[in-house]
Parts: C-alpha cells; structure tokens; sequence
C-alpha cells in the first residue's frame, strides 16, 4: 500500500488477468481504467460496496471521497468543463442518488458531459420498496441526457461504453448507469468494445454546405452585424475559430453567460456579456443590429427577455448549434446550421476569405461610432472612493493579482454576476459557473474539480455567505485532497439578488433574505484546517489577495465585508425588452 501526491491511497498489488471472467464490480472499474478516467469523485454506500471494494484494489484511477454526493456531480462537473474530458461519479443508491439529482441536473441545463453510476438494490428487490430504493431512471429522465438500468453483467461494459460515447458527443450532456447490487457481484467475460453505434443516436457533425453559403452571404451583406456567441462555443472546443471569424470580419462579438472566454474579454470587439445583467453596449447592440450570428447559444429568457418582444425589431438570424431542437425553439431565424460549431465555423471562414463580395465599410464604421457611443455610457461604473469595500473591486483586484490567469468558479446570485462582469476571460474553460439552473452550492465542489484536475494552476472560488453554505463540509474535502483553492466570499450579510429584487419589485420587504446568524468564517475555515482572512478595508483587498495567492499550497478562505447596498447593474427587468435596462446612474 503507498499514498501518491494527493494522499489517496492506492493497491499496488493487484493486477488484472486476461481472460478471466470478472465480477460486475470488476468490469465496472475496468471499464473506467481502459476509458482512461482519471478521477472519480464519490460516496460510498451499502449498493456500491463491492465496487468500491474494487476500486480499494487497483491503482488506474483516483477516487476522491466527497462529503455529500451533490458535491461529488458537481466536483465532476468542474472536472469536466475545465479539461473537456467526461466528468465521473459515483453514488449508492436511494438518498445517495437522490443527494445527486441537482449536480445531474445542473449539468444537464449547462450541456456538461458526465457519467454518474448509481447502486441500486438487488434486481429482485426493485419495485418492492427495499431499504434505500428509488426509481433512479424515473427520477432523473428530466434531467438526463440519457439513463441506463443494467439488470444483466453481460450488458454492463457495452452499457458504459455507451454512456460515455452519450455524454460525450452531439450536444454533451449527463448520463446515468444505475446498476443493481446484484449485477455488481454476478460474472461474466470482460470485453470492453472500442465503439458502440446506435442506430437511434447519430449525432450531426457537418453542417449542410449550401446553408452556410447563405450564412456567408447574409453576414457580408450586413451593416450593423452581431455575433452572439454562446457555451456552445466552449463545449465544441470553437474559440479559435469564433474569434479568428470575428477578427477577420471586424464585427462586433458578445458572449453568454456561459460563453465566457470563448472571445478575449480584452479585445476591443468585445462587447461585454449581454442579457439581463449584460452590458449596455451589448444590449443595445443585439437589439439593434440587422444580421445576428447565433454560434452555439440558445436564445434563453435571461439573454433576450420575452422572444414575442424580441421578434418585434426586425433582424435577419443565422444560427449555428450541434442541437437541432435547439434551433429555432425560441426565436425564428433565417439561416438555420445543424452542425459542429468548429467545422462549420472552419468552412465559414473559408467562404468568407474566398468571397469578392466585401462587407460595407462605411456603414461598419458608423455601426461601431454608434456602439462606441453606447459603450462610452460606462455601464459598470461603481463608486470606487467608498470608505466601504465594493464587490467589484474586489473582482478587478482579484483580476489583477491573478494577472487574468486564474480559473475561476462561482456560486449564484450577485456575486456571480460581478465575476462575469469585471473579470475579464480570455482563455475558454477558465469560467466555471451554473448558468441554466443557478445552484447555490455548486462554487466549492467545482472549484475542487478544477485544482485536481490541473494541480499547478490557479484555481479561486467567488462566492457569498448563502452560497458557501450549502456545501461548506466540501472544505474537509479540500484538506484531505490539499487543493488550494483561493475562496473569496463576497459578504454582504445577504442573499443579495434576493435583496436586489425586493429592494425594485416587493417594496423593499425583506422577506427572509437577510442573514442574521453567520458563522465566524476566519475560524471555521480554521477548524477545517485551512488559512482564514476577514478583510473589512478597501486599502486591505489587494494586500490580502497578495498574501493569499502567495500561499500556493494552502487553501485560503477569505471573507470580504463588502456593501450591504450594493446592487447589480445594469438589470433588464423579468418580462422586458432588452434594451429597457435599469441602469445605476438613473436611480
């Protein structure tokens, strides 16, 4: 027995035998070594036993043992949006399933290829109400991009096989394996195939040549063109492309939420993020151009507010997504692309250097005086001499201490939104955040995911005294596993987006949003183990942040006492146009 650099244990002793029948337990943990899974992040549990007594025996992979399975999905989650690899789970059955379900669906909402196993109970007991059983199929179908329950050993490795080539191709998204106890201990020849094909499941790579033609021909036509690009972009690895199309055209590009990074925030034909708590210059941009680029984006409510109001200004749209029932779900478009963001952005950009027609000039010049107009309202101006520490300072310090380079992962609520907004992504797969289902809890875990996944980098975790909360045992996690993670806790004594709402729409009734009995954050992260700073003064940030990231081989919690008043901007209200932004300066 020896302890490997993370101090996880590992059997060095055994070794597998060609040829010999091996046990469901067996075959499961074989087939994640011959996947080339390099971390398992789980919770053991009576279901699963006999596969952890297998991963107890080989040496392939690394399990990390979280403290609550919501923490292991979403620990694997972070794994897997910062390396582009599948992220792994494993979880017993019953509330150990269940304690999962919203890391499965957070990846689901965000498109984030991952492969959880469950236990289950012995196939003659389901449907029988056994000790810790729960239709695991049934609970999760919402929230998967495809499940699997393996009532045969002899079906189990073609199963996984199948799970990851599901999770990891087409539109990425999670799949469960549930795997009755049983299964896990019958035998059966092991062969893990190469490939799997399925005739119901083809996923569409290369986009149909005549459409982006017409893609080519409506974007050299345009005068006030827009590319609006999305976490597609990240996911099908496209931000090379993305931005060498943008640079070659000159247009103006914004990114999602989740599309973060996949064009340098620094560029000056960024624009900013759009959406509800996007830019104005952004805003105004997607709300008055007259040929939008849609690359890998999904037309959500919280970018363009109601598609009935969106329609109403007139824009012709071209929209590039792997999913086809993503295509004009929400909004109509002209120049619909099924494919590959990256192969068909290669091809568009061919066309576009081949084409003699050339792109109006003048009015590309005019349509950037008119967004530099807009960009010059200065839209995230804040207060920056308050005696009282802002949030977003904190963000741009931590930008620069960090010289840009860190990954970065949040929580939910305000100070997600001050990350987007005033940390300033180049590089994609460096923002790791919750888009579509907005799960307070999801910063610590991840965060984990990425400092284990790349052990050497820069990993903080931005969040707020509600969010860190709900998975704040993942710090035992953290000790065990020595990641450094760099925690920053905005701490308004609030849940602040909470508070921002009923401060505009409930007549500033604080109905339970407000954090009466905090913990001493110093001495818990200290009770943990770990280095704890409170910081109360805006000339303390950046010393603080200094002395933090110095620290490379210590996890460092670092509570920021931060403006209680404090609000977002700018805000498109629920329901409203996105052009019709509250901003600070007009309250």
């Amino acid at each position: 027995m020896t302890s490997d650099a993370l101090g996880i244990m590992i059997n060095d002793s055994f070794e597998w035998v060609a040829g010999m029948e091996l046990t469901g337990a067996e075959i499961t943990v074989r087939c994640l070594v011959d996947e080339g899974v390099e971390l398992v992040f789980g919770y053991p549990g009576g279901a699963v036993l006999n596969i952890y007594d297998e991963i107890f025996k080989q040496k392939g992979f690394k399990h990390i043992l979280v403290r609550h399975e919501q923490a292991a999905v979403h620990a694997a989650d972070g794994y897997a949006r910062s390396t582009g690899k599948v992220g792994v789970a494993l979880v017993t059955s019953g509330p150990g399933l269940t304690n999962a379900v919203t890391g499965i669906a957070t990846a689901y909402m965000d498109s984030i290829p991952l492969v959880v196993i469950s236990g289950q109970v012995p196939t003659g007991a389901i449907g029988m109400d056994a000790f810790q059983e729960v239709d695991s199929v049934g609970i999760t179908r919402p929230c998967v991009k495809h499940n699997f329950l393996v009532k045969d050993v002899r079906e189990l490795a073609t199963t996984i096989k199948k799970a990851f080539h599901i999770a990891s191709t087409g539109r990425p998204g999670p799949v469960l394996v549930d795997i009755p106890k049983d299964v896990t201990a019958h035998k059966t020849a092991y062969v893990y195939p190469e490939s799997v094909v399925m005739r119901s499941y083809n996923a569409v790579v290369k986009g149909h040549s005549g459409q982006i033609k017409k893609a080519a021909q409506m974007l050299l036509e345009a005068r006030r063109p827009m590319i609006y690009s999305g976490g597609g972009v990240v996911l099908g690895n496209a931000a090379k492309q993305l931005t060498e199309l943008v640079r070659l055209l000159g247009y103006p590009c914004t990114n999602t939420l989740m599309g973060l990074g996949a064009y340098p925030a620094t560029d000056p034909q960024f624009v900013g993020m759009l959406g509800m708590h996007g830019t104005y210059e952004a805003n105004m941009a997607m709300h008055n151009c007259d040929v939008l680029l849609a690359v890998g984006a999904r037309f959500d409510d919280r970018v363009i507010g109601m598609p009935a109001q969106f329609a109403r200004d007139s824009r012709r749209i071209i929209h590039i997504d792997i999913d086809p029932s993503t295509i004009a779900k929400r909004v109509k478009v002209d120049v619909p692309i099924v494919g590959d963001v990256g192969a068909v952005l290669d091809e568009l950009i061919k066309l576009v250097r081949a084409s003699r027609e050339r792109m109006d000039e003048p009015a590309l010049a005019e349509w950037w005086k008119q967004i530099n107009e807009w960009r010059a309202r200065d839209c995230l101006n804040y207060d920056r001499a308050s005696e009282i520490i802002k949030p977003q300072y904190v963000i741009e310090k931590l930008w620069e201490v960090t010289n840009g380079d860190a990954w970065v992962t949040t929580d939910v609520g305000q100070h997600q939104m001050w990350a987007a907004q005033f940390y300033k992504f180049d590089q994609p797969r460096r923002w790791i955040t919750s888009g579509g289902l907005g799960t307070m809890g999801f910063g610590l875990p991840a965060a984990m995911g990425v400092q284990l996944a790349h052990p050497e980098a820069t990993v903080a975790c931005i969040t707020g005294e509600s969010s860190i909360q709900m998975c704040i045992q993942e710090l035992s996690t953290c000790l065990q596993y020595r990641t450094p993670v760099k925690v920053i806790n905005l701490n308004n004594r609030y849940m602040g987006m909470v508070r921002q709402w009923q401060e505009f729409f409930y007549g500033n009734r604080y109905a339970e949003s407000y954090m009466d009995s905090l913990p001493d954050f110093v001495r818990l992260a200290e009770a943990y183990g770990h280095v704890g700073m409170r910081i109360e003064k805006p000339a303390d940030v950046e010393p603080a942040l200094r002395e933090a990231f110095a620290l490379k081989d210590r996890l460092v919690f670092m509570d920021f006492i931060t403006d209680q008043s404090e609000n977002v901007f700018p805000m498109v209200p629920n329901g409203a146009d996105i052009s019709e932004m509250i901003l600070a300066e007009e309250l």
